[in-house]
């Protein structure tokens, strides 16, 4: 086999990889975009204590930015039409959130802040609300996670999709365990769409 016609094998499979075939109905690339309060590792929490200091709450967010796209069917390079492939089209790209909660709640057992259990069920509530620069409601999840295990993680998928380049948006959330107390946090988002735009332009629809 000719190298040129290598080289146009190996341009088609990368951008299938990059822009898989799924169809005209818009698609999700989630991969590990997402934006953590605390910003750390992936156990990184925030965490306060009961007023008596014999209860510990402990929580996490992470806003997933979710982009969505739809695809469009282009012929192969030159050399190899024949890999037809489907590519992401710059022009629908969109925003579709979703937010993640997680949490742990920890009970001493006879010396303050010490031997500490994690353990029973506990009322988790978990609320986040995602403003524009004008502080107007862009998005809202809240959900009563009732007979919770003491950890876990809950992801929430939003209802409302948002547009490409509108600005920086604020998210505002809360992880509450009934009784005990109520962490919260905020986190700043640049809903600006160039960076798929650029990955999804460089090589999409061009003849090698």
């Amino acid at each position: 086999m000719k190298r040129t016609r290598i080289a146009a094998l190996a341009l088609a499979a990368a951008a299938a990889a990059l822009a898989p075939a799924l169809g005209q109905a818009a698609t999700a690339a989630e991969g590990t975009a997402f934006l953590q309060d605390p910003a750390g590792g992936e156990k990184s929490m925030k965490s306060m204590w009961t007023k008596d200091e014999m209860h510990k709450v402990e929580g996490q967010f992470r806003f997933h930015q979710g982009v969505q796209y739809k695809t469009t069917t282009k012929p192969g390079p030159s050399g190899a039409p024949e890999w037809e492939r489907k590519v992401a089209d710059p022009k629908t790209l969109a925003w579709q959130p979703s937010y993640e909660f997680a949490w742990s709640v920890s009970d001493s057992t006879l010396v303050k802040k010490a031997l500490t259990t994690k353990e029973g069920k506990h009322p988790i509530v978990v609320h986040a609300v995602l403003r524009t620069a004008k502080r107007a409601v862009a998005g809202e999840v809240r959900e009563e996670l009732t007979g919770s295990a003491a950890t876990g993680r809950k992801k929430i998928a939003g209802s409302r999709r948002i547009a490409c380049d509108t600005g920086e948006y604020t998210v505002e959330w809360s992880v509450t365990r009934s009784g005990y107390g109520t962490l919260t946090g905020t986190l700043r988002w640049d809903s600006s769409c160039e960076e798929y735009r650029t990955a999804f332009s460089a090589d999409h629809g061009k003849q090698g």
